[in-house]
């Protein structure tokens, strides 16, 4: 495809390998950190006559992707193919230490995120700026496409008091950002202060979607199969802080959703009342084969998205814990579990970066209240953002 978005790892490699001259490197990848040809990035790099590759750092899910639970920490080992050092950044660490970053002059970041605050790679980012800020090292960040565009914000800001390594920073649900950008968000507005390099992309617009890019789509996480998939998570997500299923276990996972306790057809019934644009709730039942509600019959809703633009993610996935707290308030629960290591906030806040939704779905407040509630946050979002935009 003659006019595909070139992903800045592929303009580093073609034009800016001046970056990575007489640098050793470390790479942080997983399984999607590949070129146009699929080739992966740390094969090019360790044979690339140019490059000085010492280390590879992997995220959560580890660096090829195959961690299928949403909390398992990874192990260090060694990669079999190039006999580099792994360091795993989800791990009794978060933030590379100094005896991994001992032999790597520049950190090179190249991952694929899904356009919203509530995943971790991002915060893997904002670390290792932290840690090359520390001990004086160099960050390079390949920028990638936004797979949901890059125009519209939506959702609440992450509160001070509700940080957590899904929300590091006073982001909106929806940021409309690419990883470049909030790279140098994260660096000058919150305050990181790294040596920055961002290596942008060539032809890539706001308004495209991860399958309007002309490049394949390798899934960045075991649950995040499809560009659908990315288009739905900033609404289902939420539903990571109940005790139903967001259809992990499913060949659908994020676009199904429900719980052993929801009749399917009140449910839809329930959602189809708000008359969403954009988006159509079919009736659907369900068992996943692991993670929540293992083994059991679901009753629930497929969220079929009719117009990506129309779409609104964020209050619709409100709608949806709203929906089912109201009518099934003696069965609903939140999530038991602690949410990402936070032992002392209950899941659902952490996931939203805030108590008010919470407690506002519990007092029985109107889903137009809790939308209204974070308008001037948005607002003042859109200005700050401004700044550090590419594209």
């Amino acid at each position: 495809m003659s006019n595909r978005v070139r992903p800045g790892i592929e303009v580093l490699l073609n034009h800016r390998i001046d970056l990575l001259q007489g640098q050793r490197v470390g790479l942080v990848c997983n399984q999607a950190t590949v070129l146009p040809d699929l080739r992966h990035a740390a094969d090019v790099f360790f044979e690339h006559p140019e490059i000085e590759l010492t280390a590879l750092f992997g995220p959560q899910h580890g660096i090829r992707g195959d961690v299928q639970d949403n909390m398992i920490e990874t192990d260090h080992t060694v990669d079999k193919r190039t006999g580099l050092p792994i360091y795993s950044l989800y791990s009794e660490t978060r933030e590379p230490t100094d005896a991994m970053l001992e032999n790597v002059d520049t950190i090179v970041f190249d991952l694929q995120d899904v356009g919203c605050r509530i995943y971790t790679f991002v915060y893997t980012m904002a670390n290792c700026m932290r840690a090359a800020k520390r001990i004086g090292k160099r960050i390079v960040v390949c920028d990638r496409p936004n797979p949901i565009g890059g125009n519209a914000i939506e959702g609440n800001i992450t509160e001070h008091d509700f940080k957590s390594f899904v929300g590091q920073f006073e982001i909106p649900t929806r940021h409309g950002m690419t990883t470049g950008e909030l790279a140098r968000m994260f660096n000058e507005h919150f305050g990181i202060g790294c040596e920055l390099e961002v290596v942008t992309m060539q032809g890539w617009r706001r308004d495209m979607w991860g399958d309007e890019t002309g490049l394949a789509w390798v899934l960045p996480s075991p649950n995040i199969p499809t560009v659908d998939s990315c288009v739905v998570f900033p609404a289902t997500v939420h539903i990571e802080g109940t005790e139903m299923s967001e259809g992990r276990g499913t060949t659908k996972p994020f676009e199904l959703n429900g719980a052993p306790f929801i009749d399917a057809y009140d449910w839809a019934a329930a959602l189809d009342s708000y008359s969403f644009p954009g988006v159509a709730f079919r009736q659907t039942n369900f068992i996943p084969t692991f993670q929540k509600c293992a083994g059991q019959l679901c009753g629930g809703v497929q969220i079929h998205v009719t117009d990506r633009e129309a779409f609104t993610p964020v209050i619709v996935g409100i709608a949806m814990i709203k929906t089912a707290y109201d009518l099934y308030t003696e069965h609903f629960e939140w999530k038991k579990d602690p949410y990402e290591y936070v032992f002392d906030q209950n899941p659902f806040d952490v996931v939203c970066g805030t108590d008010k939704i919470r407690k506002a779905i519990e007092s029985g407040a109107s889903l137009k209240e809790i939308e209204n509630s974070w308008a001037d946050g948005l607002k003042d979002f859109a200005e700050a953002r401004r700044a550090y935009l590419l594209y």
